[in-house]
């Protein structure tokens, strides 16, 4: 038996190429069936109705980079953090993320990939799973910003290979591509159907275009923790930051937070990348939902302290930001609001283009028949109304 079906009335649907005033959008069994401008006519009176009062619906938001929320964090190792963070980020609009690690003990690893699966069909109520994002331990020591030092190592195919063999829910894997082995690991998880991305890293131009060669295609929470221009032996060498920009099918995602990034590179970042390149991250911590005060990065036992004020994470000492604590229905806001951005394409960067970057787009990402009934209700403040994930409302105010 089929779920109950879903109607939404008086709706400003958002596409990826136009907004649908006056719109009307029907779901049945989780799954979009059909959307039109007007009123659509059926007689089925089982359908759940929403008059969406003139206010903007969105397809679901897509999250591919987060850690925690709510006061749980997935290196917590616990099945209750996996689904309270999913939980939460639902109520900011998420419908689909990629729960992350940080770099640690291959135990401790082995042991979060495992509550994944233990936590995937227990998830009725929140943000749907899209897989693993691994975020480490693979780096370069300079550039780990709150990544633990403790855990920082070069690439080892012993240690990797028990890893790919010990779960199959690894969709993407963070790494410094300069380091020794990097490019073979990289091409290792092209092979398998797994992202391989560039993060804290100090590669120059040359290693990120290797590194591109063979499957790093996207660039973890571009401008953070990696090299821009350097200069060696006084010769000047661009950096990952240059390369993103040079290498045109790059993608990047971005924690538009407005402190990670100041308002003028949120419109640099879209300028020269533009919407299709570009995925909003909220890179969300523990303390995100929660009010400031002090807080843990990573898990509960062995995390760093740190401070949440200003709407972010720092180091105690405040010397550098150690987290976000941004949610996705604000990323949206920021970036119509600090970076002049259409809200067709701010919204295009928290959804398909997610998606697209992680092939998840076949059902996911945008407000087509046949694609999962995952939407969004906001104002034309980007206030969230309603959250609503396969056709099942999980969040309403």
């Amino acid at each position: 038996m089929g779920t109950p079906g879903l109607k939404i009335v008086n709706a400003k649907i958002i596409t990826p190429t136009r907004i649908i005033k006056n719109g009307s959008l029907l779901a049945r069994n989780g799954k979009i069936i059909a959307i039109a401008e007007g009123n659509i006519d059926i007689s089925d009176e089982t359908e759940t109705m929403i008059d969406a009062g003139g206010k903007y619906l969105s397809p679901g938001f897509i999250d591919i980079h987060v850690h925690g929320g709510g006061g749980h964090d997935f290196m917590d190792n616990t099945v209750d953090a996996y689904l309270e963070i999913a939980k939460l980020h639902a109520s900011y609009g998420t419908t689909a993320f990629m729960p992350t690690t940080l770099s640690c003990e291959q135990d401790a690893l082995l042991k979060t990939l495992s509550l994944y699966e233990e936590s995937e069909p227990l998830n009725k109520n929140g943000a749907q799973f899209l897989g693993m994002h691994i975020e480490g331990p693979y780096f370069a020591m300079e550039q780990r910003g709150a990544q633990d030092p403790r855990y920082i190592r070069q690439p080892d195919p012993k240690e990797y290979q028990k890893i790919l063999q010990h779960s199959s829910v690894i969709k993407r894997w963070s790494a410094a591509p300069e380091l020794k082995g990097a490019v073979e690991f990289g091409r290792l998880l092209k092979s398998k159907g797994i992202l391989p991305s560039i993060a804290h890293t100090n590669a120059i131009y040359d290693e990120v275009l290797e590194a591109y060669e063979n499957g790093y295609t996207h660039i973890t929470h571009f401008y953070s923790c990696m090299s821009g221009v350097s200069r060696r032996n006084a010769f000047r060498y661009a950096g990952v930051i240059e390369s993103g920009y040079l290498l045109e099918d790059m993608t990047v995602e971005i924690i538009a937070d407005g402190r990670h990034l100041p308002p003028a590179l949120l419109k640099l970042v879209y300028k020269i990348k533009g919407p299709e390149k570009i995925a909003l991250i909220t890179d969300a911590m523990r303390a995100a939902g929660m009010p400031p005060g002090e807080s843990i990065l990573g898990d509960l036992r062995n995390g760093l302290k740190v401070i949440v004020e200003d709407n972010v994470a720092k180091l105690p000492d405040r010397s550098a930001f150690a987290g976000s604590v941004a949610t996705t229905i604000q990323l949206v806001k920021n970036m119509i609001t600090l970076a002049d951005v259409p809200i067709i394409d701010a919204v295009k960067m928290m959804t398909i283009t997610p998606a697209k970057i992680i092939r998840a787009d076949d059902a996911k990402g945008s407000i087509v028949v046949g694609k999962d009934a995952d939407l969004v209700i906001f104002d034309d403040e980007i206030n969230l109304h309603k959250t609503i994930i396969g056709g099942k409302i999980v969040y309403s105010i």
